[in-house]
């Protein structure tokens, strides 16, 4: 497999538009947030359509909440020129994967959306070639069934099965077929980490469970590291991230605030096997969502991704109680918070 890794929102899309303009057969996009206000710098409507007119399979599947702000012309113009352009709508559970993948053989996943409000923040977005992209495949044939899809050809991916490599396999979860593999592989990496955890995330609402794990790995010698934005894109969240820094801080977790909106999904144990992903640490992507990562142990890639964080830190602070002061908002939100999450 051969991958590019990019940093940030507008490099991912450059690539990401590159792909789409090569496209011969096949474009298929599954996203979270997709919206039209890109068009002056990354005019992602306008190409797909472009390219659905030239007979390129354009299939779009977006999730209702995400890419609410989409406008109904927006629908009508992908739609007319020829794409599947698909709305999935669940009262709570959302499709919270970012995939793009041309003509079944250069796929694209991480934390990247479409809109211009991402324009310039730091994210994470994997390109990859080769079988991988088969994987890929498959695992958006389920999305595309779920939200509606009724096309044969992509359908019969799912049926297909595809080895996988030891330095490179695809992590899901999927709450409608009972798989928790994201669960699972935070558990079973974490569990077993020998010297480090590194976690890069912009929501940071641990599940219990996560909580006790890294509890013990601090408890076992482990270094955990998590990096956070000092300021992310919605206030409640923020309240949510301090405080619950602030309580694993007891614990013995280092906490790192970088500068800028970071809206990168990393888990990294002991410098050497690493998941890049749509996954935030929060209930709804290890509960409700639909989301994927890449697990990978590939020494160049890791390598390169340590740098990545290594810069990020340099632009860092490091988080101490003393920081924030919760306010009467704080605790009112994290109250609430406390009364309405499962008991995991």
């Amino acid at each position: 497999m051969n991958y590019r890794l990019y940093t940030t929102s507008v490099r991912a899309w450059d690539a990401m538009l590159e792909a789409i303009e090569n496209a011969k057969k096949s474009i298929y996009l599954e996203m979270y947030i997709f919206l039209d206000d890109t068009a002056q710098s990354h005019d992602f409507i306008g190409k797909l359509a472009e390219k659905a007119r030239s007979g390129v399979r354009v299939i779009v599947v977006a999730d209702a909440f995400g890419s609410k702000p989409l406008k109904k012309e927006t629908f009508q113009t992908l739609r007319s020129s020829g794409a599947e352009f698909i709305i999935f709508s669940h009262w709570l559970r959302h499709i919270h994967r970012k995939v793009l993948i041309v003509d079944e053989s250069v796929a694209f996943l991480g934390g990247v959306n479409i809109g211009q409000r991402f324009a310039t923040w730091n994210d994470l977005q994997l390109e990859l070639t080769g079988r991988i992209t088969k994987s890929l495949l498959k695992s958006f044939a389920y999305t595309y069934a779920m939200a509606g899809g009724k096309d044969s050809k992509i359908l019969k991916y799912r049926e297909k099965k595809f080895g996988y490599k030891l330095r490179f396999w695809i992590v899901e979860h999927w709450p409608i077929r009972s798989i928790y593999a994201l669960k699972n592989h935070y558990v079973d990496k974490i569990t077993h980490a020998q010297k480090s955890i590194t976690i890069v995330t912009p929501y940071f609402t641990p599940p219990r469970w996560l909580v006790s794990l890294l509890d013990d790995a601090v408890r076992r010698g482990i270094d955990v590291e998590i990096l956070i934005p000092e300021q992310v894109d919605w206030k409640i969240m923020n309240a949510l991230n301090y405080r619950y820094m602030h309580d694993l801080h007891h614990l013995g977790v280092k906490f790192f605030l970088v500068e800028n909106m970071n809206h990168s999904k990393l888990l990294l144990i002991d410098g050497q096997e690493g998941l890049v992903g749509s996954q935030n640490i929060d209930l709804l992507s290890f509960q409700l969502n639909t989301e994927i990562g890449l697990f990978f142990t590939d020494k160049k890639l890791i390598h390169e991704l340590v740098g990545v964080i290594s810069e990020w830190k340099k632009h860092a602070q490091r988080f101490t109680p003393k920081k924030y002061k919760m306010h009467f908002f704080d605790y009112v939100i994290f109250t609430l918070v406390k009364i309405l999450r499962p008991i995991l």
